[in-house]
């Protein structure tokens, strides 16, 4: 296999040295940001990281007023405000985006099931609503936008990673047909995000609390590991970084579904077992967060990958008389291909994650210092 000399998939490893982040960060100083689907996991964290900066204002648009008023008395700060809407009506997200500086379009329906069964809502919520937040941030002249997206849109088979890889057309067609757009629109794609709501560390947890066997649907299933403040990270550094309708890739490395059950049971000192039930409907083997045809494109900044928009205009000639000779030296950037952990090495991962070592805490097990 020949290898471009700027991207290289097998180089995932992440700097491990401490890179300037949200915290540390002067940009937002003064500033007015809108998050959309904001009472979510990513929300919970990236609102509590703005507020330690000298922001002006966060705004939360969401549809469920009992999670705004619990993140209200949580965070108990005035710069925090609250706005009940919904994606799929542009003018509710008009009036939460009016005098906004930044936007992150973290709202989206992202359960497999529920979208096979209702496809539909999966449309008018990633696809139609991501089309109202971005057009109501050309209006009201937001300065940038960031979408975020997910390895499921990469080769999707199911409904919501095929509502999603649509919603990164929308985006990114916004800069292609508006040279002069006021508003810089740009997407992060990312897979596993540890712990998050409805992700399957909770209920593994939950089932080892209980004594109950882990359940595994394959093995051998591979997944891409991030944790809720890298996912941070990576939309900061696309604010930071983006031209239009750039998408931005955080490298990562990725395990099995069984090492991870393992690398818990293992934690937590329990013998439950794990159980294999089979690949559920719509599920995939492995991920991918890049396609080789990304990759042919793709800028290698160290710890992520800056892929730029395909360009090409409406001649069709560019289309069909014209190709890439390089993408043939390429292959997808995939879970089944990258850097892969061990047992060890994932439980060395969930150690860095907050709620895992409360969880640990609660369950009087101490964690061993690594």
């Amino acid at each position: 296999m020949l290898w471009h000399p700027n991207v290289n998939v097998h180089n995932v490893t992440p700097n491990r040295q401490k890179e300037k982040g949200m915290t540390d960060n002067s940009n937002y100083e003064g500033k007015t940001l809108l998050i959309t689907g904001g009472t979510g996991s990513f929300g919970h964290t990236v609102t509590k990281k703005l507020l330690q900066n000298n922001v002006k204002e966060i705004r939360i648009l969401s549809r469920d007023e009992a999670k705004q008023d619990a993140m209200r008395h949580e965070l108990a700060d005035h710069r925090v405000r609250f706005y009940v809407g919904d994606v799929r009506d542009i003018d509710s997200v008009r009036r939460a985006s009016r005098d906004v500086d930044y936007v992150f379009h973290a709202a989206a329906l992202k359960q497999v099931p529920s979208c096979e069964f209702f496809p539909m809502e999966a449309v008018r919520t990633n696809i139609v609503g991501s089309n109202n937040v971005v057009q109501a941030c050309e209006d009201n002249g937001v300065r940038s936008l960031v979408c975020l997206s997910t390895d499921k849109a990469v080769y999707p088979v199911n409904a919501m990673g095929q509502s999603k890889a649509m919603m990164e057309k929308v985006a990114q067609s916004h800069g292609l047909n508006n040279p002069n757009a006021s508003t810089t629109v740009s997407l992060v794609r990312y897979g596993n995000v540890m712990y998050s709501r409805g992700s399957v560390i909770p209920l593994f947890v939950n089932l080892i609390r209980q004594g109950k066997n882990l359940t595994v649907t394959n093995p051998g299933m591979t997944r891409f590991m991030m944790s809720l403040a890298d996912s941070v990270d990576l939309v900061d550094y696309a604010f930071h970084n983006a031209k239009q309708s750039d998408l931005f890739i955080k490298k990562a490395r990725a395990c099995t579904i069984s090492d991870l059950a393992q690398a818990l049971i293992n934690l937590f000192k329990s013998d439950v077992g794990i159980d294999v039930i089979g690949t559920r409907h719509a599920e995939k083997v492995s991920e991918a967060l890049a396609t080789r045809e990304e990759l042919s494109r793709a800028e290698d900044r160290g710890d992520y990958f800056r892929i730029a928009a395909d360009s090409r205009d409406l001649n069709y000639d560019l289309f069909l008389n014209e190709g890439n000779v390089e993408q043939s030296e390429y292959e997808d950037y995939d879970s089944h291909n990258v850097e892969r952990m061990d047992v060890s090495e994932v439980e060395e991962l969930l150690l860095t994650i907050p709620e895992i070592r409360r969880d640990l805490h609660k369950a009087g097990v101490a964690p061993k210092e690594r």
